[in-house]
């Protein structure tokens, strides 16, 4: 070993050298992370763990809704509906009675309340609005319960199982129909889709992916190492998670997007390592059979592929992972919680690419067979040939490209944001069908609106109310409710320490809690001044919160990402140029995935295709998560072709013949990178939640336009037409990249002489 070799060359030599101890090693890491995420050593699981509710940023509506908590002791409720039933019936009054008895026994329930025990039943309008409709005869009415703890808790268990019971015992005998949901219910619900969907997701691309490569390389054995690496870094992904869980609030949705990428990645990378060990290979032993391969030609095989391929995945992470974290700088807790978690899983998908792959290429060396996969190129073929017709016509052919994705950009200037609640779920989920019909049969127990909060009196707010019932869109107020002293452990922006105590009361507009009435009633109240102290919160005032939250942080993430990514392209290539060229492509490719989006999910295209129903707007996290992924898997695949053509470069080819050389060589192994990875994320999106669904698709529209239409025609298109501008820089950076770049792209490796005495052509 001497000093001069690369410190990726000895990473891959030793990973070779010790190959059953790092494939052991990692092994007992995959197990460990699987037992302790599930749950299997009776800890609790990861998905025990998770949480679902509005996606917010710091601002009036978070303020509103902590103020609200605070003020009042309540916990999570649960209903019991009671369909086709005589509302007047004594003897369904008396069931009713002993029901809610036997609720309010069980430890931890505070308030049960039917219509039947309320007082003045049943000529009291109080207690008709827990009738359906306010009308006895409409046969329907519900009893909730107000449990302690959150989603889960053991006494949100009980009350089920005791409404469940009771009910069945008690009034089934008098109902055609009983139903029981509640938020934590819901809760548990959205949780459970999700582990669904996750499994779901891996058990159609792991297969799909691992028959993909079997064509890719040609056997079962080459094609597995990628797949062990990827089931690898799902396990790291999710035992990392459940780290995050104890730290940060995790929203249930991060579990499927930070696993998707980190399943992705790894896969890719797989790829790429195991497709240059097969070309070390070649250069190392050319012409020697698979069983004759001695240790220190697949020692020297390893190393060279972890030099070369192993700098193209290190590059490739950074980026990733600099796009990732981004998100850091966004202050909604969710976007935080995607941004930490993803660029962990990155770590975890780097560390696999460069220890685990290496050691099973080891391992599997002499099984590889005699077989050449496709990813074993000729100079000539149809990328080639692809790059040669660009080449022809370099002008016209990148601003055809470009029109191409302007046009599909088109819709993203109507996106709209969405934060959706049971719309989350599929149509036909128990609890979104029991919530759905509640907010309609049941209206004065649905959420208003917009829910306000005062430091005021009932007087002070009485006098404000009639403006407020003026206000286009607002079809009532409710009355003003009491909650009591300010609560000293929430600060709050604008309170009046001498103000006195809290109110709060629900504005209700038409139509749902994301339609424009209810949007444009959120943005007046929270910019109007009564003369009081106010916090609006509701579904549209976190998202008017979140979108304000994410336009003002969002120059100093694009200012990261530019400047990141800017600086780590120059220290590959050397080039201003280049790194430039990928920064404007990159918006044009990620405007043209968010115009599809919007295409698909928000005018509501391919509804019965993709199996949802529209919701008239995109999740807020989707965009930022598609401009953070598509961001880093753009720049993947650039680093992938560009790592080529800059070694052919260096070895004496001219500016176009490097292009057309270095797209024929990484062409075949970005195109099934490519299909592997929409394999991945078409998988989450066959899932049933929408924000998955939403997540899948757009990445998966992301990395099939990156990787044909940019990186197969408008790169080599713009290469040619830059011509030797594409390596240019100023003199004091060339000095700059001399000392600090990467300066040698090919293999340390010597080429060996064939039998023949002609030298294996690297």
């Amino acid at each position: 070993m001497t000093a001069r070799e690369p410190l990726l060359f000895r990473l891959g030599r030793s990973a070779a050298r010790h190959r059953w101890r790092c494939v052991g090693t990692w092994l007992v890491l995959m197990v460990l992370g699987f037992v302790t995420s599930l749950g299997l050593l009776g800890n609790e699981s990861l998905f025990d763990r998770l949480e679902s509710g509005d996606t917010e940023a710091p601002g009036e509506a978070q303020t509103g809704r902590e103020l609200l908590n605070a003020s009042r002791d309540r916990g999570l409720s649960v209903m019991l509906r009671v369909d086709g039933v005589d509302v007047l019936d004594p003897a369904v009054a008396d069931a009713a009675e002993e029901v809610v008895a036997r609720v309010r026994a069980i430890d931890g329930v505070g308030r049960v309340d039917a219509p039947m025990t309320m007082p003045g039943w049943p000529r009291d309008p109080t207690s008709l609005v827990f009738v359906a409709g306010n009308e006895t005869a409409s046969g329907s009415f519900v009893i909730v319960a107000e449990t302690s703890g959150g989603a889960g808790s053991p006494t949100q268990d009980a009350v089920v199982a005791e409404l469940t019971r009771s009910g069945d015992e008690l009034l089934s005998p008098y109902a055609e129909k009983l139903s029981v949901g509640g938020t934590g219910l819901l809760v548990e619900d959205i949780v459970s889709q999700i582990e669904a969907d996750l499994t779901t997701g891996e058990g159609i691309a792991l297969p799909l992916s691992l028959l993909l490569m079997v064509f890719v390389f040609g056997g079962f054995v080459a094609a597995g190492m990628p797949i062990m690496g990827a089931i690898s870094a799902i396990s790291g992904g999710l035992a990392i998670l459940l780290g995050f869980s104890h730290v940060i609030s995790l929203d249930a949705s991060v579990v499927n997007i930070v696993t998707v990428m980190g399943l992705g990645l790894s896969v890719d990378y797989g790829l790429l390592m195991v497709s240059r060990f097969r070309e070390e290979l070649a250069v190392v032993a050319p012409g020697v059979a698979p069983h004759d391969l001695s240790r220190q030609q697949v020692e020297d095989a390893v190393a060279g592929a972890v030099a070369t391929a192993g700098r193209t995945i290190l590059f490739s992470a950074l980026i990733v992972g600099i796009s990732l974290s981004g998100l850091l700088f966004f202050e909604a807790q969710v976007m935080r919680a995607i941004g930490a978690a993803g660029v962990s899983v990155v770590v975890v998908a780097l560390v696999v690419a460069l220890t685990l792959v290496p050691a099973l290429c080891a391992l599997g060396a002499k099984r590889l067979g005699r077989r050449r996969g496709v990813e074993v190129s000729p100079d000539e073929g149809v990328f080639s040939r692809l790059a040669a017709a660009g080449q022809r016509r370099p002008g016209l052919t990148m601003l055809a490209s470009v029109a191409v994705l302007v046009l599909l950009a088109l819709p993203a200037l109507d996106l709209r944001l969405n934060t959706s609640g049971v719309e989350l779920l599929p149509a036909d989920a128990e609890q979104r069908v029991f919530f759905e019909a509640l907010d309609q049969d049941y209206p004065a127990l649905a959420a208003p609106g917009v829910t306000v909060v005062a430091q005021a009196t009932p007087d002070q707010v009485a006098v404000w109310v009639p403006e407020i019932e003026a206000l286009d869109g607002v079809t009532g107020v409710d009355p003003v409710v009491e909650l009591g002293p300010y609560p000293d452990e929430v600060e709050a922006a604008g309170s009046d320490p001498d103000g006195g105590g809290l109110v709060s009361f629900g504005v209700r507009t038409d139509g749902g809690a994301l339609d424009d009435p209810a949007r444009e009633v959120s943005r007046t109240l929270m910019a109007a001044d009564p003369g009081f102290p106010i916090w609006a919160s509701g579904q549209a005032a976190s998202l008017h919160d979140f979108t304000d939250s994410v336009i003002d942080r969002a120059p100093w993430v694009a200012l990261w990402l530019g400047s990141a990514t800017f600086l780590l392209l120059f220290l590959l290539t050397g080039s201003v140029v280049l790194p430039l060229k990928a920064l404007v492509l990159n918006v044009v490719s990620l405007g043209a995935s968010l115009g599809i989006l919007v295409w698909v999910f928000q005018y509501g295209h391919l509804e019965s295709v993709l199996r949802f129903d529209s919701a008239g707007g995109i999740e807020s996290v989707i965009p930022l998560l598609v401009l953070a992924f598509g961001f880093g898997l753009s720049m993947d695949y650039e680093v992938f072709l560009l790592a080529r053509i800059i070694e052919l470069h260096e070895q004496g080819h001219d500016d176009d013949t490097a292009v057309r050389l270095g797209l024929q060589r990484s062409g075949r192994i970005i195109t099934s990178a490519a299909l592997i990875m929409v394999i991945v994320f078409a998988g989450f999106a066959a899932g049933d939640m929408l924000v998955i669904k939403q997540t899948g698709l757009a990445l998966a529209v992301a990395v099939l336009i990156d990787a044909t239409i940019v990186r197969m025609v408008i790169v080599p298109a713009t290469m040619t037409m830059l011509g030797g501008w594409n390596w240019w820089a100023p003199g004091w950076l060339k000095k700059v990249h001399t000392r600090y770049g990467v300066s040698e792209h090919s293999s340390p490796l010597p080429a060996r002489p064939l039998a023949g005495g002609v030298a294996a052509e690297r």
